[in-house]
């Protein structure tokens, strides 16, 4: 998984409540058997309209997705943070989340961020305004910056440690293996271990 520290780039303005899973990535795109090539059917149904801000060519390669309270929710298909992800977002910044989506989010790299929805309100309007607008979201010192937001988040410090050091659950496990073989090498025998 590739670290995340600092994000730079233009935000998407999607103020919607209660986005779930279905409309981020429709049931139709979840038979593939691979983890890849996801990003093109996010908000598939809703991209059918032409004004749709996701396809208004002002904010092609913006790569911070802001929007409105409860996004993700609905069922805990991991295919929907694939989806944002491989569109393009690194970073989606919303008043709150579902857990599980949050959760499916921090596992491969996707970094997502609680503000106060006054807050998620000005940052929406300033890339309606400008959809050129840069923006910084700093994980390392949990700020976001555009504009006049200035803006300070909370993130478990456990899922901070993992996303700034780029590891996945493997990666987790493959961190501590001196400590995993040296623990097998004291079992006795007939138990099992993780080699065999």
């Amino acid at each position: 998984m590739t670290p995340v520290t600092v994000i730079t780039g233009r935000m998407v303005p999607l103020w919607r409540a209660d986005v779930d899973t279905d409309q981020i990535m429709p049931k139709q795109f979840l038979k593939r058997i691979e983890r890849t090539g996801f990003g093109e059917f996010v908000f598939h149904d809703w991209r059918a309209d032409p004004e749709f801000v996701l396809n208004d060519e002002r904010y092609a390669g913006a790569n911070v997705l802001v929007t409105g309270p409860n996004f993700g929710s609905g069922s805990s298909r991991e295919h929907a943070p694939w989806g944002l992800q491989q569109y393009g977002f690194d970073a989606i910044i919303a008043p709150s989340f579902a857990d599980i989506f949050r959760t499916n989010c921090a596992k491969i790299g996707l970094l997502t961020v609680e503000l106060p929805a006054e807050q998620c309100r000005q940052l929406v309007a300033l890339a309606e305004e400008d959809p050129r607008a840069p923006v910084r979201v700093d994980l390392p010192e949990q700020q976001v910056v555009a504009g006049s937001v200035h803006a300070f988040f909370e993130i478990d410090a456990h899922t901070k440690h993992l996303l700034v050091e780029g590891l996945d659950d493997i990666a987790l496990t493959l961190a501590r293996d001196e400590a995993i073989t040296a623990f097998e090498a004291q079992r006795p025998s007939w138990l099992p271990t993780a080699t065999s």
